[in-house]
This record gives structure tokens, C-alpha cells and sequence, in this order.
């Protein structure tokens, strides 16, 4: 994608953070991150035939997909930690096997952010691609939906350039306004562009990422079908009408609303100040970005 910053893109940037500073940020918001990761839970998928786990037989799984699963609450590797960085409380992740952390309860309605920063370690099977890791929200369903570890969900990519990428995993779907490129990869989101309804991955439009080992934002916004994806101030993703398959017989249903999952996949991954609050209305400057 390439990187452009229009006038018009400087005073949304602008006007976002100014709204958000002496509005939205002036609230109340929930911690979801404490030393014990009591919020949480831990589901991981298949080691990697490259992983090897004291006092288990080696997995034969060479895509790390494929095989029988870790399961819950069996990290034996310690994918997921939480260690102290300039006093504060940080979320590490290894990455070494595809896994999710997962938070206890259900939310809707909500704005969620946390920071990210790359470590250096990648794992097979991305040892030669781009760090890769992912924010699941409207999770539903069991562990394993997708890949033999993640839930059903809407992801918000964290990836190395790629940050608020859209990809649906196992079932669920959304409208966006898209535009497609000759030679191109995707469809990547504009806010201009044609109103579909998709259940793949779309690119987001452009923001700009930290260099590697800095500190990133990323927000998601969401209330009923409607979400907002948002990178270090950058508005750069807008879902409309995000539907799942009924659980209960054929059709699809509205998806408002779920648990949170964080990916391990295959690289080094750092989160903290992982927050999120209850809202009734977008902020203003999101809200007119909508298509009417």
C-alpha cells in the first residue's frame, strides 16, 4: 500500500485526537492486565514439528496448524507472561506456538486500546515473514474454530504494516466500503469506495506505524454491528452490519458482541495498558466518517 497523507487526512488525525483527549479518554476505563493475567485464559493450539516440549513426544505438525491441540490452561512453554518494563506492568508474548489469551467475560459496546511493540524472535512456521499477531474481538463459540486454536471472530491484524487489517475468522462476516486496484493483492478499505458485504481479508486504508521495538496504539471502537479500527490516531478501518452464522439453525444473526483474544503467531510480541470502557456513541469525528 502506499503511503500518503493528504491535507484532509492531517485534520481528521488532528481533530480525532483532539475529540478523544477531552472527551472519550476523560471516562473511566477498566484494566484488563495484572500479574496473574486473572482475566484471562489460555488456549493453545499445535506445536510447530520444530517446537520441542520437555517431557512431551515431538509434534509431527508441519504448518502448526494441523494436529491436536495444547488445549486450555496448558502453556507449558510460558507463550504467554507478564514482566515488568520501566515499572510497568507488560504483556510478553514468544510466540513460539500458535495460541490465544483470551479474556473471562464477554463485552459490547465498547472502546478497547492497548500499545504494541515487536520483539526480535520469529518462529517456524513464519520464520521468514512479517511478525504477525492479532486482536479477535466478538469471539464466540469454542477454542479451535479456526487453525485448531483461535475462536470464532472479527480481527483487527496486528502485523508489520498491515496494523488494522480486517480479517473475519470462522464464520463471521461485515460490510465495508472497498476499493480494488489493478495488480493488487486484496480490496483495501475507503471510505469512498462500494459498500460489500465480505468474509475475507480487506486491507486497511493508510496510517503509519512506529519502527520496530516503539511502542504502537491500537483502538477498537465498537457498538452494536459498527466497529472502528484506529492505529496510533489514524482511523484507517470501518465495519457496518457484522453478521456470524446462527448457532441455531440456518442463516446468519447479528454479531455485537463477544470475548477478546489476543494471537500468539510465531513472533515476539509485547502489549500493555490493554483497556477497555463502556460507550454509547462513537465519537463525533468517527461518526460522520460513516456512510450514509
Amino acid at each position: 500500500m502506499s503511503k500518503f497523507t493528504s491535507l484532509k487526512t492531517i485534520i481528521l488525525v488532528i481533530s480525532y485526537n483532539l475529540i478523544i483527549s477531552t472527551s472519550i479518554y476523560a471516562e473511566e476505563w477498566q484494566n484488563l492486565l495484572d500479574k496473574d493475567l486473572s482475566q484471562w485464559e489460555i488456549f493453545v493450539g499445535v506445536p510447530h514439528e520444530s517446537v520441542l516440549i520437555p517431557g512431551m513426544p515431538p509434534s509431527t505438525s508441519k504448518n502448526g496448524t494441523k494436529g491436536t491441540p495444547l488445549g486450555l490452561n496448558n502453556d507449558p512453554l510460558k507463550i504467554f507472561s507478564m514482566i515488568e518494563e520501566n515499572s510497568e506492568p507488560v504483556l510478553k508474548i514468544s510466540g513460539q506456538i500458535y495460541a490465544g489469551l483470551s479474556t473471562l467475560n464477554e463485552y459490547e459496546n465498547y472502546h478497547f486500546k492497548c500499545e504494541f511493540k515487536w520483539g526480535d524472535k520469529k518462529w517456524e512456521p513464519r520464520l521468514n515473514k512479517l511478525r504477525d499477531s492479532g486482536i479477535l474481538f466478538h469471539a464466540n463459540g469454542k477454542h479451535g474454530a479456526f487453525w485448531n486454536v483461535w475462536l470464532s471472530s472479527l480481527e483487527c491484524q496486528v502485523q508489520e504494516g498491515d496494523c488494522g487489517d480486517f480479517i473475519p475468522l470462522a464464520g463471521p462476516s461485515a460490510k465495508t466500503t472497498l476499493k480494488h486496484v489493478p495488480n493488487r493483492k486484496r480490496p483495501y478499505f475507503d471510505p469512498s469506495g462500494k459498500t460489500l458485504e465480505t468474509a475475507n481479508y480487506v486491507s486497511h486504508s493508510p496510517s503509519e506505524e512506529k519502527p520496530h521495538g516503539v511502542w504502537n496504539t491500537i483502538e477498537i471502537f465498537t457498538i452494536g454491528q459498527k466497529s472502528v479500527f484506529v492505529v496510533n490516531g489514524t482511523p484507517n478501518m470501518i465495519l457496518y452490519e457484522t453478521t456470524q452464522k446462527d448457532p441455531n439453525g440456518p442463516g446468519r444473526i447479528p454479531l455485537t458482541s463477544g470475548r477478546i483474544q489476543i494471537q500468539s503467531e510465531a513472533a515476539e510480541v509485547y502489549y500493555k495498558n490493554i483497556q477497555l470502557k463502556k460507550i454509547t456513541e462513537f465519537p463525533k469525528l468517527i461518526e460522520s466518517m460513516f456512510k450514509k
